[in-house]
């Protein structure tokens, strides 16, 4: 780890305890958007951790910036940080100025498309998208839309959109959104791919799910250390202490998986480290997130324990940009029809 992922970290673990705390957790759980915190990680330089310098941006590199969200995880951070960070991403690779205020990008579900075509002297988009994090709360919503077999970088006005809230099971905006007839300012006509959008968005998650298990891992053992049961903390019965080790092992094998990829998209976003990624840190908040929820009982589900912040998160995330099944089809093939003589080599250097 670079010394200046490790500044980063630091600076935005301090970040997040002052703003993430009970109060503006149970706020915004209902429904009102951070505006403390947000205002906090705009100055703090991290919603443009991902574009450069020269365009207003803190221009961190890719597997620093991606650090972050490991920490953001751990906090249960509730604001559009990762779907900003994936905005400006997209928004430098057009050549178009960094906005202020949250951003939301859009498709971010496999089979949606938006096309965008020219309207006189200016742009129009047609197509609808699902489950779009943040977009009714978003000053802008980015849009990778396709012109004439090509890929384009767009970006749209919520207001001027057909909007229909949502929200996944933590709690998180999650907008249906009708770009048809809407205009639009659009960038340079290189940008990136669907795949490589939903790659990045994959990595992030992974990142998150990897700090939420770390979080859920640390509350767990607490809870064990205190809660007493038949005369004794219920962390010296060995069916706890064997169900903490499980948790242990699926928070740090999510972990490992989520550093590998977040070092192989700074040089190569179609690595299968991605992938794997994405599986294994979705396995592992399925069965970490089940064992916190057993060590805790029904404490756990209460509105005043913090432990739901991260397992409704964990359960939300580990279906976006593509679930466990999407990728383990996705790497399967790629490693299926490099053939036989590539398997070793594919399953040894992920990077």
């Amino acid at each position: 780890m670079s010394e200046t992922r490790d500044l980063v970290r630091e600076a935005a673990e301090r970040l997040f305890e002052k703003h993430c705390g009970a109060e503006i957790m149970r706020r915004t759980d209902g429904g009102e958007f951070p505006q403390a915190l947000w205002c906090a990680l705009t100055e703090a330089g991290y919603t443009a951790a991902l574009v450069p310098e020269a365009a207003g941006g803190a221009g961190l590199d890719m597997s620093d910036a991606l650090s972050l969200l490991v920490s953001a995880g751990r906090h249960a951070v509730p604001a559009p940080l990762a779907e900003t960070m994936l905005a400006g991403w997209l928004l430098s690779a057009a050549g178009i100025p960094f906005p202020e205020g949250p951003l939301a990008v859009a498709p971010v579900r496999e089979g949606d498309a938006v096309t965008a075509s020219r309207d006189g002297t200016g742009w129009r988009l047609q197509g609808k998208t699902g489950r779009v994090p943040w977009a009714a709360r978003a000053a802008a919503i980015v849009v990778l839309a396709r012109c004439e077999e090509r890929n384009l970088v767009a970006l749209a006005a919520p207001g001027d959109c057909r909007i229909v809230g949502g929200a996944n099971l933590a709690g998180e905006a999650r907008d249906d959104v009708d770009f048809s007839g809407v205009r639009c300012s659009v960038g340079a006509f290189a940008a990136p791919d669907a795949a490589a959008l939903r790659s990045l968005g994959a990595v992030m998650r992974s990142a998150q799910m990897a700090g939420a298990l770390q979080s859920v891992l640390e509350t767990s053992v607490q809870y064990a250390r205190e809660r007493v049961q038949f005369g004794r903390p219920i962390g010296r019965f060995q069916a706890v202490q064997q169900n903490l080790a499980v948790l242990a092992g699926q928070a740090a094998a999510a972990t490992a998986a989520a550093e590998a990829a977040i070092e192989a998209a700074a040089h190569n976003l179609h690595s299968p480290a991605v992938a794997a990624a994405k599986i294994r840190a979705g396995e592992a908040a399925g069965i970490g997130a089940a064992i916190a929820h057993q060590v805790h009982g029904a404490i756990g589900f209460t509105q005043e324990h913090r432990l739901h912040y991260s397992t409704r998160r964990l359960w939300s995330w580990r279906d976006e940009f593509g679930n466990e099944a999407y990728w383990a089809r996705r790497l399967g093939g790629e490693l299926a029809a490099a053939g036989a003589d590539r398997l070793w080599h594919g399953i040894t250097a992920a990077g």
